[in-house]
């Protein structure tokens, strides 16, 4: 008897519709988020103990890498609101259709790319 269970567990073969990239990319903004939040709790730690803490902690924000780590949260917490917008656009009733969902991923996506391009350029 011939199982009727999936052959291909190939996570790079599987060819994903685009809902699923955004509800995936959301998890991981959410994820970095939460990592982010404690890195720059330390750093607010660290800027409050002292003056020297400060100073050091303002020398390091002035560095190319944390300016890049600073972007890359910008990126997950604007990523991160805009696909919450889009969950709470679904709740009130809008945009729960197939076409409505890709419709509504692809303007997470865009709008998602204008902000965190904006929020390199404020950052650097």
């Amino acid at each position: 008897m011939k199982s009727q269970r999936p052959v291909n567990l190939d996570l790079r073969t599987i060819k994903l519709p685009i809902t699923a990239y955004t509800s995936i990319l959301h998890r991981v903004s959410g994820v970095i988020l939460f990592i982010g939040i404690a890195v720059l709790l330390a750093a607010l730690d660290a800027s409050l103990s002292s003056e020297e803490g400060f100073e050091r902690v303002q020398g390091y924000f002035g560095s190319p890498l944390a300016k890049l780590v600073v972007w890359a949260l910008l990126s997950a917490l604007l990523y991160h609101l805009v696909a919450g917008i889009r969950h709470l656009v679904m709740d009130a009733g809008y945009g729960e259709t197939l076409e409505g969902g890709k419709r509504g991923s692809m303007i997470v996506l865009i709008l998602s790319a204008v902000l965190i391009i904006l929020a390199g350029v404020w950052v650097w």
